[in-house]
């Protein structure tokens, strides 16, 4: 399966809204699930939300589903993860995630397959 690149983060003011994307380069790209995680300065990688490729079912953390919307683009192998009304505390570095097969306790890193390498998104007071 090809890379997983992301892109979109940076920094931006309390309030803001970023769209990351994640882009398979290189390679065909047919996964079964495609997921974004977040890991803040010392605290472990936090599940964010994750979509199905074929059918587009979502999931999300329930804390964060109000603010964050995923969705994908199958003709440009690329997933998006939207993040609306930013807080300081929403400072981490952004990583997606692909499953190749259905697997259970998604909402944890270890049974994803493969990793990008993460885009930082600040935001500031």
């Amino acid at each position: 399966q090809a890379p997983l690149v992301e892109s979109g983060g940076g920094l931006l003011q309390t309030g803001g809204s970023l769209r990351l994307s994640c882009t398979a380069s290189g390679g065909s790209f047919d996964p079964y699930r495609v997921g974004w995680f977040r890991q803040a300065p010392g605290k472990e990688r936090q599940f964010v939300g994750s979509i199905t490729w074929t059918g587009g079912a979502t999931y999300y953390d329930h804390s964060e589903k109000v603010r964050f919307t995923i969705s994908r683009d199958i003709a440009k192998n690329t997933v998006y993860l939207q993040l609306n009304n930013l807080k300081p505390e929403d400072t981490a570095v952004y990583y997606c995630a692909a499953m190749r097969a259905d697997a259970g306790n998604f909402q944890f890193p270890s049974p994803w397959d493969d990793w990008g390498q993460g885009t930082q998104v600040t935001v500031s007071s």
